[in-house]
């Protein structure tokens, strides 16, 4: 059984007579098949771009992406173009929780090849420039994790990719890390049959490569990745271990105590996706790169616009590009052969807070829609039913200016000295609600303040038993954010200091007024 999973699993040409595949799961650094056979990722990122295809899903619900594992016609021209290429791996971007994807899933099985799926989609994903963690984005989280939790062939989730970029938004992290720790815990909570991991897609900045790989990986397990995918582009036509960096970056990861491997590469440049003839698949599966990661994803399946393809699709049908067959000729000669040892390795130091690193430690709040619901029917001031959003960024910037900031720390976050408002993790209009309210309490409840230009009306407070403790708790959090609020807001007035002037910012406000506008 040994042999088969050997040959099925790490080399990738064999059928696959099961059902189901043997789940992966990670021990240390090392991605393992129930035998113990260290599984490597020779994967493709497979997603239409909505331009190729218009808009639109299989469920009938509008999208902004085309759901690449709800498309029967697609997947019975694709799945087998994939297998011949020798990939077990395909990466998707985003995927439609209310379609069905059973067809395609078990095709994916038959073919024996596993999943790694974003959670966000284009419209409902964490932003760099307005980063929030929120019950709108964990509800979206959880139905993608419940759609493909049941499918055997399902490694785990990208709960970010290459949210933070640069050093100038690096408290997006805060956010990203915090999705993890929650998807993590409602996966142990729902879906606890096999392992599955929650992990981060980043890009290669040289500038915080340390402090962000160490940031998803210390303090607790409980929110620190399971996995790291790395997007990297490094190594362009025939270059070497040397000149890609491909060196450093074994060495940088050598001592990482998760799995590490390329989310995406196959660098285009110097004549397209035509001229790539990936010497990095070679690289990367060689002796020195295969003990410390574990395979990659090639970017990417579908020709478009930015030539990266494999494939282009004429009129409904698949057609094979020259660097398909260039690909499948390297992923056919490579046997990697990873390091033995899979013992539990240290988590890294966190980052301090510096110029380049503005994210704390402390996590934004667990997003929780019954205390966010409780919050709404406990005031007096509200917005109006149907309110267009376009008006939310008028009131918020009323409100929440300069003069009044404190009423809004309720729904404010700091990244750098992780303190959050009770209510920073409510959808926009839960959020609005407050910030009405609290300004409504502190004109003495005048009818005049409860308008906001015919946007807002009274309503009778209600506040049900069960609700109750989680207010008065909430009560006291935002208390302290307030408190916090006002000595940053004290420190900025006597500093001229730009990370001290960021660290002020209201960034899930600042998310809110983009969105509305």
């Amino acid at each position: 059984m040994k042999l088969i999973y050997l040959r099925t699993f790490l080399v990738g040409f064999a059928s696959v007579a099961a059902a189901d595949l043997p789940s992966i799961k990670a021990k240390g650094s090392k991605f393992l098949l129930p035998d113990g056979t260290q599984f490597f990722i020779k994967g493709v990122a497979y997603q239409q771009d909505i331009g190729a295809g218009g808009a639109g899903s299989i469920s009938g619900a509008p999208t902004t992406y085309l759901d690449p594992l709800a498309d029967k016609k697609s997947c019975e021209r694709d799945v087998p173009l994939l297998k011949e290429l020798g990939t077990n791996t395909i990466r998707t971007y985003a995927i439609d929780p209310e379609a069905d994807h059973s067809f395609c899933m078990n095709l994916l099985q038959e073919a024996g090849i596993y999943v790694i799926a974003d959670l966000g989609e284009p419209a409902l994903s964490i932003n760099r420039e307005e980063p929030q963690w929120n019950t709108e984005l964990f509800g979206r989280y959880q139905k993608v994790i419940d759609s493909l939790s049941p499918y055997s062939n399902v490694i785990g989730y990208f709960a970010g990719n290459e949210v933070t970029n640069a050093k100038n938004n690096t408290g997006a992290s805060a956010y990203v890390k915090a999705a993890i720790r929650d998807s993590k815990k409602y996966i142990k909570e729902k879906h606890n049959s096999r392992w599955l991991g929650v992990g981060y897609a980043t890009n290669d900045d040289t500038d915080i490569r340390t402090e962000l790989s160490n940031y998803f990986n210390c303090d607790s397990q409980d929110d620190s990745a399971d996995f790291w995918g790395y997007n990297i582009y490094s190594w362009c036509g025939d270059s070497t271990m040397q000149v890609s960096g491909y060196d450093k970056q074994a060495e940088f990861f050598s001592n990482y105590s998760i799995p590490v491997f390329f989310a995406e590469y196959g660098c285009n440049d110097g004549g397209g996706a035509e001229a790539r003839i990936f010497t990095d698949t070679e690289a990367l599966y060689s002796r020195e790169m295969a003990s410390v990661f574990s395979g990659g994803i090639v970017y990417m399946y579908f020709q478009e616009a930015n030539d990266f393809g494999l494939v282009r699709v004429e009129n409904g049908e698949a057609v094979k590009m020259k660097n398909f067959e260039v690909l499948k000729k390297q992923l056919a000669k490579i046997d990697p052969k990873g390091s033995d040892s899979t013992a539990e390795m240290q988590l890294s130091e966190c980052p301090v807070i510096s110029q380049n690193w503005q994210a704390n430690k402390a996590l934004p709040t667990t997003p929780d829609k019954a205390l966010c619901d409780c919050m709404v029917s406990s005031l007096t001031c509200v917005p109006k039913a149907n309110l267009d959003k376009k008006q939310f960024a008028r009131i918020f910037g009323f409100v929440c200016g300069n003069a009044n900031r404190g009423l809004c720390a309720g729904i404010s976050g700091n990244t750098t000295s992780g303190v959050y408002g009770a209510y920073s993790m409510c959808e926009a209009s839960a959020k609005l609600a407050f910030v009405m309210d609290e300004y409504y309490k502190k004109q003495n409840s005048g009818a005049f303040a409860c308008d906001f230009g015919g946007a807002a009306e009274v309503q009778k407070a209600i506040v049900e038993p069960k609700c109750e403790g989680m207010l008065k708790e909430a009560k006291k959090v935002n208390e302290h954010a307030a408190t916090a609020t006002t000595a940053t807001l004290k420190a900025t007035s006597t500093k001229d200091s730009k990370s001290a002037t960021h660290a002020a910012s209201f960034s899930i406000l600042l998310f809110i007024l983009a969105v509305s506008v």
